[in-house]
């Protein structure tokens, strides 16, 4: 059998449950760390693993160009080449491709693209697209899609949604079945619900391990991605996982948990991280600013990650004006905590009926005039 998914409570649209899968078990509403090109940037994976995660992802694009997907094979696999023996969902490349805009031609066939790294010429097309990922070992496989870019009209929207139904067809039939593994669907449609009700439609009729909504925090804005979601959820089938790629703050999290999603990534913890953001209660602080100083606060009194626990904001903001690698680090560290914790609560939440009560608590505002620490 694939990937199970097992939905145990709900709180309005709410959904607590369980993904069980060939390397373990994934508790949803769950956040998957960015591991773009075999590595969660800053982290060691025990490190990873420590702040709650139970999977990650990896990038179909970046793992074919370098080190090669037929590389990291003869190494053991993706969990074997990066140690992490846990769950590994590898995006499709879709985004990486749409993002290619003067590298790509895009056909019916697939994608002919030239390498961001050296120029090289590649073609990607749904059958390679399986290939790759098998390959890579991944545990959730993503279908290839072409992510509609942002605006869009509804003609464009439509050819677009149309071509990714096809590809979603034959990666399917492409698609290895073994036990443990499965494969997502991707619903494209841009910001036109009927386009994206009829994406469902497709990709039900086809028959998926699990369903993402691919297409959205590319411009639209978090009110047009709410109700995008508004539109497409209610007709995804229940007894699957939703996924909402590339997404988000935490506030964008809790907003698509309310209205019944169940897993999530996004470069923005780690990213931010590096550059010397890190996410509070309510909102974000900026390390580097003066005011952080001579603060002998911790970052969140809150938080158990290292850089809580053992650092004061002053010492942090030093690392980060001494451009030390620790800075960033510690950075990331705590920001990736704060996504797992921001888990864990609204799993809580919604088992004991209280998710609107836990999602005030993150939603709250705080800035950083107002916690000048």
């Amino acid at each position: 059998m694939s990937t199970s998914f097992e939905l145990r409570e709900t709180d309005g649209a709410a959904r607590r449950g369980k993904l069980s899968t060939a390397h373990g078990m994934i508790n949803t509403p769950a956040f998957m760390p960015v591991g773009t090109a075999g590595t969660v940037k800053g982290m060691h994976p025990d490190s990873v693993a420590l702040t709650g995660a139970q999977i990650i992802l990896g990038n179909t694009y970046h793992l074919m160009l370098r080190p090669g997907a037929e590389r990291v094979a003869e190494l053991g696999g993706l969990h074997r080449f990066m140690n992490w023996p846990g769950p590994i969902l590898t995006d499709s490349g879709g985004f990486q491709v749409m993002s290619l805009a003067g590298l790509r031609t895009i056909n019916e066939e697939g994608v002919v693209f030239k390498s961001h790294i050296d120029g090289s010429k590649h073609q990607l097309t749904p059958e390679r697209a399986m290939d790759i990922q098998r390959l890579l070992d991944a545990t959730i496989t993503m279908v290839l899609d072409e992510c509609t870019p942002f605006p869009a009209t509804e003609q464009e929207a439509e050819d677009s949604m149309m071509r990714s139904m096809r590809w979603a067809e034959r990666c399917k039939q492409a698609f290895v079945q073994r036990p443990g593994y499965g494969l997502f669907g991707i619903v494209q449609g841009s910001v036109y619900p009927k386009l994206r009700q009829r994406s469902v439609t497709s990709l039900a009729t086809i028959g998926f391990d699990g369903y993402a909504v691919g297409g959205l925090a590319v411009g639209e804005g978090q009110p047009a991605m709410f109700e995008v979601l508004e539109a497409t959820v209610p007709h995804l089938p229940k007894d699957r996982p939703r996924y909402l790629m590339g997404v988000g703050r935490p506030d964008d999290i809790v907003g698509a948990v309310r209205r019944g999603i169940d897993m999530f990534d996004c470069v923005m913890p780690t990213r931010s991280g590096r550059t010397g953001q890190a996410f509070i209660r309510g909102g974000t602080l900026n390390i580097r600013n003066a005011v952080h100083a001579a603060s002998d606060r911790p970052l969140d009194e809150t938080c158990r990650c290292p850089a809580c626990r053992g650092y004061s904001r002053g010492y942090l903001h030093h690392l980060f004006k001494a451009n030390e690698m620790l800075g960033p680090m510690l950075l990331t560290w705590h920001n990736l905590q704060h996504y797992q914790d921001l888990m864990a609560e609204l799993r809580q939440g919604i088992e004991a009926g209280r998710f609107e009560e836990v999602a005030r608590r993150w939603e709250a505002p705080a800035t950083e005039a107002e916690d000048p620490g």
